[in-house]
């Protein structure tokens, strides 16, 4: 008799490259159970075929999330990861097409490319996975990394204001944001389900532990468990924070669902033109 205990997820996960890569306690790990369970919920409810799916990736930690998971994916260009999801999506409108960048994808190397998908409002569910450092090439300091934070590339401390990816998202034109930690997985996993059905460009931040270089840099631990009580611990709902002193707020992660707004797609103008072109509209 087979006794083994099997992932109740275990059919959208290559079982085959298990055990997968990242450090033990990292947050794409627990990232990864939680997008699973979302696009499992999405599956039963009758909302996505998971035939298609298709995730894109780059190049650092967050980058390996889909190489782990049972859908088609691309395995692409550090920080141009939007720009294949992008043309996937322009060639296929009816794919889910779910991005999944590191901070330094997005904020860094792939600003550009973050901010004129935005603009656009493409079809693209995109998680940013934040880690506050680049913590795959060894713990360097990050677009998002918070002010005074000393990394092997700001060993005084560093001196550069973060961006806030929230902000700069609404700012650029994304049409659904949100943003949760890995120590809120009910909420993280309603809010994806939302973000991969919303109609536009969808961002959810994730501010995920790293153990191995900002956890021990930050908070002088290497225990997931307490790193991921102090997320919980500096979290401020929107709406809580909406009520507060911005000193009051400094240091604090603010979570929630920033906006959810219903306009026309990059894909369907893009259609539409072609439509008109050819004399078909």
């Amino acid at each position: 008799m087979d006794n083994t205990v099997k992932h109740p997820r275990s059919k959208y996960l290559r079982e085959d490259l298990m055990p997968h890569t990242f450090c033990p306690g990292c947050g794409i790990g627990q990232l990864m159970n939680y997008l699973a369970k979302a696009l499992d919920d999405l599956s039963a409810e009758g909302k996505i075929d998971p035939d298609k799916v298709v995730m894109v990736a780059g190049v650092g930690c967050a980058a390996r999330l889909p190489i782990f998971m049972n859908f088609e994916c691309i395995h692409g260009i550090h920080g141009r990861e939007l720009a294949f999801a992008t043309g996937i999506k322009l060639a296929n409108p009816n794919l889910h097409v779910i991005a999944v960048l590191g901070d330094g994808a997005a904020a860094n190397i792939g600003a550009n490319h973050f901010i004129q998908a935005c603009r656009r409002n493409v079809g693209i569910t995109t998680i940013v996975v934040n880690n506050r450092i680049f913590a795959m090439t060894g713990g360097e300091v990050s677009a998002t990394t918070p002010k005074g934070v000393a990394t092997s590339t700001s060993p005084y401390g560093n001196i550069e204001r973060p961006f806030d990816l929230c902000k700069l998202a609404e700012a650029a034109g994304a049409t659904f944001i949100a943003r949760w930690t890995t120590a809120h997985p009910y909420q993280l996993i309603n809010t994806l389900k939302k973000a991969i059905t919303h109609k536009g460009f969808s961002v959810v931040e994730v501010i995920s532990q790293c153990v191995t270089f900002y956890g021990r840099r930050v908070y002088g631990v290497d225990d997931p468990a307490v790193i991921w009580k102090k997320l919980k611990e500096e979290s401020i709902p929107i709406e809580q924070a909406r009520k507060m002193r911005p000193e009051d707020l400094r240091n604090k992660i603010i979570v929630g669902e920033f906006k959810v707004e219903l306009r026309p797609t990059f894909e369907e103008e893009y259609y539409n033109m072609v439509k008109r072109i050819r004399g078909e509209g």
